[in-house]
């Protein structure tokens, strides 16, 4: 089992910045693929940003593309989620999760190839 716990989430304004965090536990050798997800209001999950476990390329959603970075730390089992230049369009909750599965090499890994979930953050970003 993997557990996962995100930090960070809060409220901002429109053009500001939050930085969020998922601390991982657990038998974390076994996920090859960890990324970020978020979920508005009657909106499905959708994928934001991934990175490979034991590095490599990260990938992400045209919609955060160029405003968004995910990093990870693996010596203290973290992953980060750098939000800049925050949307209203921005808010959701947002879920850390991991995959055993192997990150696309083009493309987010749907939520059905997840394995474990955090138990979400909420970001929400006024106008």
């Amino acid at each position: 089992q993997v557990q996962l716990v995100e930090s960070g989430g809060g409220s901002v304004q429109a053009g500001g910045s939050l930085r969020l965090s998922c601390a991982a536990s657990g038998y974390t050798y076994s996920t090859n693929c960890m990324g970020w997800f978020r979920q508005a209001p009657g909106e499905e999950r959708e994928g934001v940003a991934q990175i490979p476990t034991n590095g490599g390329s990260t990938y992400y959603a045209d919609s955060v593309k160029g405003r968004f970075t995910i990093s990870q730390d693996n010596a203290k089992n973290t992953m980060y989620l750098q939000m800049n230049s925050l949307k209203p369009e921005d808010t959701a909750m947002y879920y850390c999760a991991a995959s055993r599965v192997i990150c696309p090499r083009t493309g987010l890994l749907p939520a059905g190839f997840i394995g474990y979930w955090g138990q979400g953050t909420q970001v929400t970003v006024s106008s």
